[in-house]
């Protein structure tokens, strides 16, 4: 652990090249043809010697080892969130803004667990995928940044939990399916929702066949943002001129569904997608956007001549099946909170909002061995009484579970339930609850709604993300270790958690790791103090009013802080490159401004002549 916090102390500063944020709903390589009144969308063929990654395991992870990468809305909850995790040490904490990601490590203190080491800049996520001691990379960046953040990780050999949007496009649908199978890595889409006590309940009724045939389901995500706007990320790089930030300036570059899979995933594995049953076609329709033009035209001052997302989007879809879905997105108009959770089956009837009720006969219980439900009538809503009877019967043992101490972290639990299950399915070797398909599939709505809606509302025929093993597995379920297995993973995630309790206490970590933050803050004041005397060195010499380029040709194929050294310059050749090639005297007030580096030579070279003078 002390070589851990020397590593923090000593954290390379990071490049600040730009990351190529390509999430548009569009992407450049879809192709695309008509085929009797349908767009048919071209799926890429499966390269030869790649294998499907349905159902895909992996060796046990004893101790999962997580390093975050995000740590604005979404990403500082996960990390408190982790910090309760037994058999879990996180590794790293990354943010675009070093005092974010430093601010965080309060969780890992106040749960009494090792210092994490702190990555920042716009490419301090590659250092933490390049290092060999992380298993899981995080990502709860904005969503432009998902996808490189993620398929980076994966090129690294991590496994990688994205925040939902995971994908922005088809093009990296089909890159991380690509990556999960030849890499034989998981890639799993961090879908809350999925997690929800009501939503898991129905989908252990749906599985016991309370419901008969589930023939048609809804989801949305209806959630007013007007007090969220100004809230989120500036991104420095975005060209964000008027100030928008990252996700209202998203819905004004792009239309379709950007964030369909809070309504989507579960009712999708209500229905078994991809495990018995696929979408097959998509038809998209949106409003015009009113709210959120109007929005952008007092943000800015000025006319907003285009905004892309309508205020409210609708989307159907069919199944092979047969079976219909209707997912629905509105983040601008004022209105209840509203994921439309509903499920209509052949004998029975579920809904959500604005409140949990069920509407099912007597005579689908029967068989059920569910509590005495006589007399009841489908036409009308179950009486409270039994409504919740039968609730506390088919309550998922998941959330049994694990939802007592998720409460205690907000969200009603159902976060907790998410991080505590895919650490469980890695501890154990199973396979996780939802997979990189499910991620393409959720997310594609973006892409192909705008494909639809684009072409005065086609129907769009969905490509197979599985190509051609959606009727492998029948029927979804969360994997489960045989008990004794359960068991002693939970006893080594326990043990393994105590013992880095114990022994940071015993460390005493944290007062060094504050010593060494100190150490390192009044090392950058003494910094700044020395920039202060460079400064009054230039103006003696009378060179603040000239610009001189140089470049000193020194140091290693290493770069950071943690490579400098105190004679890096010594005896080291200097290029010059001046303003003027007539002024001598310039030439050597620079040379002596330079002497306290001790460089062996200096070379000058001239923007409008090739002359080189040697200065000695």
């Amino acid at each position: 652990m002390l070589k851990k916090i020397y590593s923090i102390a000593l954290a390379a500063l990071v490049s600040l090249s730009a990351v190529t944020a390509s999430a548009q709903s569009l992407s450049p390589s879809t192709k695309w043809h008509w085929e009797k009144g349908t767009i048919v969308v071209e799926s890429p063929e499966r390269p030869a010697g790649q294998q499907h990654a349905l159902g895909l395991k992996v060796d046990p992870i004893k101790t999962v080892r997580v390093a975050f990468v995000g740590l604005g809305m979404r990403g500082e909850w996960a990390v408190m969130r982790f910090a309760h995790i037994p058999g879990v040490e996180i590794v790293a904490l990354c943010d675009y803004e070093e005092p974010r990601a430093e601010r965080f490590q309060k969780y890992l203190r106040e749960a009494g667990l090792a210092p994490a080491d702190i990555y920042y800049g716009e490419n301090g996520y590659k250092e933490v995928c390049q290092r060999p001691d992380v298993d899981l990379v995080y990502v709860a960046t904005d969503w432009n940044h998902h996808f490189p953040v993620a398929k980076y990780a994966m090129q690294n050999g991590k496994h990688a939990a994205i925040e939902v949007p995971s994908a922005m496009n088809l093009e990296q649908c089909w890159e991380l399916i690509n990556l999960s199978e030849t890499l034989r890595l998981h890639c799993f889409i961090l879908e809350n929702c999925c997690y929800d006590e009501y939503e898991m309940t129905a989908l252990a009724m749906k599985q016991d066949g309370l419901f008969g045939e589930v023939i048609r389901a809804e989801g949305a995500y209806i959630h007013g943002l007007e007090w969220f706007w100004d809230s989120y990320w500036k991104d420095p790089n975005d060209n964000d001129k008027d100030n928008l930030r990252w996700r209202m300036k998203y819905n004004m570059e792009n239309r379709g569904d950007v964030y369909a899979t809070h309504g989507l995933g579960p009712v999708a594995q209500c229905l078994d997608i991809h495990r018995g049953d696929r979408f097959t076609t998509l038809i998209a329709m949106d409003t015009e956007s009113f709210v959120g033009k109007e929005w952008v035209e007092n943000k800015t001052g000025k006319e907003c001549k285009e905004f892309r997302n309508g205020d409210h989007t609708t989307t159907l879809m069919r199944t092979a099946q047969g079976k219909v879905i209707e997912i629905q997105h509105n983040v601008m108009t004022p209105q209840p909170y509203n994921r439309l959770f509903k499920l209509t089956g052949t004998k029975g009837y579920a809904t959500k909002y604005p409140q949990p009720e069920l509407a099912l006969s007597g005579e689908a219980l029967k068989g059920t061995d569910a509590p005495q439900m006589d007399n009841l009538n489908a036409h009308g809503f179950m009486p409270a009484a039994q409504r919740d009877a039968l609730l506390k019967k088919y309550y998922h043992p998941i959330l049994a579970k694990y939802i007592e101490k998720g409460r205690k972290m907000g969200h009603g639990g159902m976060d907790y339930v998410m991080d505590a299950r895919l650490v469980y399915c890695l501890q154990n070797g199973l396979p996780l609850d939802m997979d990189v398909y499910d991620l393409a599939e959720w997310c594609s709505l973006a892409e192909l709604g705008t494909i639809s809606m684009d072409n005065n509302c086609a129907a769009v025929a969905f490509p197979d993300f599985t190509r051609g093993h959606w009727n492998d597995v029948k029927g979804y379920k969360h994997a489960m270790a045989e008990p004794a297995a359960e068991a002693a993973a939970e006893a080594a995630a326990e043990a393994y958690t105590a013992k880095n309790i114990e022994a940071t206490k015993a460390t005493n970590l944290w007062a060094l790791y504050d010593a060494l933050k100190a150490a390192k803050e009044a090392a950058k004041k003494a910094e700044g103090k020395d920039a202060k005397k460079a400064q009054k060195a230039v103006e003696k010499l009378g060179l603040n009013k000239h610009f001189i380029g140089g470049h000193p040709m020194a140091g290693s194929h290493h770069s950071g802080f943690k490579h400098s050294r105190s004679n890096l310059f010594q005896g080291a050749p200097m290029v010059i490159v001046p303003p003027r090639y007539d002024d001598p005297a310039l030439l050597f007030r620079v040379k002596e401004l330079l002497a306290p580096c001790n460089f062996g030579s200096f070379a000058v070279h001239f923007a409008f002549s090739f002359a080189v003078w040697a200065l000695i």
